[in-house]
């Protein structure tokens, strides 16, 4: 058994989903440390709580800031500096933990305290995430616009992390790799064990998750569609006509999204490549000034897979417009392709040992 410390950012629950996807089929024969913070915690912290095998533990990170329903960039940035002001703290508590428990692995998901004490210590580190892909992949069939915040963003990204022994990109999609970046590892999403054995059936309702800053107009015009439709990530709240508000429960948001007939979403990349590993046709909604979901959404376009509308721009009749398309959308129903689990694991026991462990099948937590 080995000792892994596990690190992940806390915005959103896409990070999470990942983290769980990997952590479910190591937890049996590997202890687990996970260190995050805001809605991972929230999301991580009480799946583990009864584990002998599996820690979560808070720390600061990073997240996003809104105004208006869209990302506010100068408090986003200002929360950054205070955050990197604070890192060296961070750095050097995290490097006393490693120091006390004894650290075989260091696993980072796009967070930068644990991979900076880990190499301090001569600790190996193996970087999983979907981040990356902004320094590794050939852009080039992306709008100009696009392509100039991909290029300015992976100078970030290099700056924010360190030179992990290994790189592991999730995606969706998977362009050429950058010259000079043949050894980054190109996977698809990381499936959680409830999607893994979920059997995709098509249903007569929508589902949709939205981010709480979600503009009021997006709920009218998918209420003015009037089709049923099953939303997650707006928190618990009457239902209002066939909009059913449903809380964060993930055995039933698996199930939903199993049957829906269509996903109208945030652009995220964990969640649309559940939807394509279904078969689901998806409606990506990027928001304003959120370049890396315009960059998802570009490439289920360009895949044929869905279509998007900037979240702002959403109308029913655009809704509409959608739905009378998506069985030209509708993909192969649990397309093994797009599974990047077992090539995950794969990496993480080569890096723990010389001669790696079968990948188990999955099971339901």
């Amino acid at each position: 058994m080995a000792k892994i410390f596990y690190s992940l950012a806390g915005e959103g629950r896409g990070h999470a989903a990942r983290v769980r996807a990997l952590v479910e089929r190591l937890k049996h024969r590997h202890e687990i440390v996970i260190f995050t913070s805001d809605d991972a915690y929230d999301f991580l912290a009480p799946l583990y709580s009864a584990s002998s095998s599996v820690r979560v533990e808070r720390i600061p990170g990073l997240r996003f800031h809104y105004s208006g329903g869209e990302i506010d960039l100068v408090k986003t940035a200002w929360a950054g500096l205070d955050y990197r002001w604070h890192l060296a703290d961070l750095v050097a508590g995290l490097r006393r933990r490693m120091l006390v428990e004894g650290v075989d692995l260091a696993i980072t998901d796009f967070e930068p305290a644990l991979p900076r004490a880990a190499q301090e210590l001569g600790v190996p580190v193996l970087s999983i995430d979907h981040q990356h892909f902004l320094v590794a992949y050939e852009l080039s069939s992306l709008p100009f616009d696009l392509r100039c915040y991909a290029n300015m963003m992976a100078i970030a990204v290099n700056a924010y992390g360190i030179e992990p022994d290994r790189t592991v990109v999730s995606a969706f999609y998977r362009p050429p790799l950058k010259s000079g970046y043949s050894d980054v590892i190109q996977i698809g999403p990381l499936l959680r064990p409830e999607v893994a054995l979920a059997t995709p059936r098509d249903g007569d309702y929508l589902l949709s998750y939205l981010r709480p800053a979600t503009p009021p107009h997006v709920l009218q015009a998918i209420r003015a569609a009037g089709i049923e439709t099953r939303i997650y990530g707006l928190g618990p709240r009457p239902d209002e006509g066939c909009l059913k508000f449903r809380p964060i429960d993930q055995r039933r948001f698996v199930a939903d999204l199993a049957g829906c007939r269509a996903v109208i979403t945030a652009a995220g990349n964990q969640l649309l490549g559940e939807a394509l590993y279904f078969g689901k046709p998806v409606l990506a909604l990027p928001e304003a000034r959120h370049h890396e979901q315009l960059i998802n959404a570009h490439f289920l376009r360009h895949m044929a897979r869905g279509d998007f509308l900037p979240l702002t721009d959403l109308s029913a009749d655009r809704l509409r417009a959608f739905l009378d398309r998506t069985d030209q959308y509708r993909g192969t129903p649990c397309d093994t392709q797009l599974d990047g689990t077992p090539k995950a694991l794969s990496v993480i026991e080569q890096m723990l040992s010389p001669l790696p462990l079968p990948c188990p099948a999955p099971t339901a937590a």
